[in-house]
């Protein structure tokens, strides 16, 4: 049960509410990740696939909708599964972790610095192949939502024809190749691809060429979004602001293909919610937080579907 060494202290804003917020990850003795809302009384909210409560605001949520949560906790969580830290308590004074730069270099860079205890996280080995549509998560959500959704996709002119596949890996590692479709020049198909195989050499690789990719999204967007209660905390120091054309952006990129590489980030952050290391491949073709917690939740309905390998 690797953990940090000393507890690690952000402040900043949730991108999304907009509200500041101060986050501590504390040294656990106990399996899991843990997220402890001090602003409320109440218990622990576990940081699994089973305890995601909302995905539909381009973030994952864990707790209750109606009562603690905790939102954007994907950047964190990729942040550390890269650091090996498989048990902490994480205490947060808001609804929402600090989306700092956008990106999950800060986390990475604190979590390591602080140390961490020996261990080795544990692996869930995919066994059969698991498919999940984009029409399978629309058709389960509210109506409201969906018309929300539709005028959302409408105004950035996206498909809901994506899919998230897992299927066995024969190289005992975590292979995710992601593409992105979007209708922005500055976008248009964008394919990006990292293996990461518990090697040192694997997490310098995300380190170097994934961990400072920042979300992003239209700037004439914003307005709408912050009326529906999203991005009241987004502005050009934590988000890639596309231009209203969509051939370029307000601020400066690390990479042409920065878009697709924070997909990666996202997407680790989602599998580490399984609790371990999923040894698979994992292809996101227009992924999305929704799909990759469907297909955690279809993969560990079935015994026949994993096979897990305590540390």
């Amino acid at each position: 049960m690797p953990t940090i060494k000393k507890s690690v202290s952000f402040s900043g804003r949730g991108i999304h509410s907009g509200l500041p917020v101060n986050m501590v990850v504390k040294p656990s003795g106990t399996y899991g990740i843990f997220f402890k809302r001090v602003d409320l009384d109440n218990d622990l909210i576990p940081a699994r696939f089973d305890f995601v409560c909302d995905t539909k605001m381009r973030n994952t949520t864990i707790g209750k909708n109606d009562g603690a949560h905790v939102k954007t906790i994907e950047h964190l969580m990729a942040a550390l599964f890269m650091a090996g830290v498989d048990s902490a308590i994480i205490e947060i004074d808001g609804p929402e972790t600090p989306i700092l730069d956008g990106s999950a270099v800060e986390f990475y860079k604190h979590i390591i610095t602080a140390g961490i205890t020996d261990g080795k996280l544990k692996k869930i080995i995919v066994r059969q192949p698991i498919v999940v549509k984009a029409h399978e998560i629309l058709r389960e959500l509210p109506i409201l939502t969906r018309i929300k959704l539709f005028f959302i996709n409408l105004l950035s002119h996206r498909r809901s024809d994506g899919f998230v596949k897992l299927s066995p890996s024969d190289n005992n590692s975590l292979n995710i190749n992601a593409t992105l479709v979007y209708r922005e020049p500055i976008i248009g198909c964008q394919s990006f691809s990292y293996s990461y195989d518990t090697s040192q050499k694997s997490v310098q690789d995300f380190v170097k060429n994934i961990a400072r990719a920042r979300t992003f999204g239209k700037y004439s967007e914003w307005e709408y979004l912050k009326k529906h209660n999203m991005a009241r905390g987004a502005d050009e120091t934590n988000v890639i602001a596309l231009n209203d054309s969509g051939d370029g952006t307000l601020n400066s990129l690390f990479w042409p293909d920065e878009f697709v590489r924070h997909k990666i980030i996202d997407a680790v952050g989602d599998m580490f919610t399984s609790g371990g290391i999923v040894i698979g491949n994992l292809e996101s073709y227009k992924g999305s937080h929704a799909m990759n917690n469907l297909v955690l939740r279809k993969l560990f309905s079935n015994k026949d579907n994993y096979d897990i390998v305590d540390a």
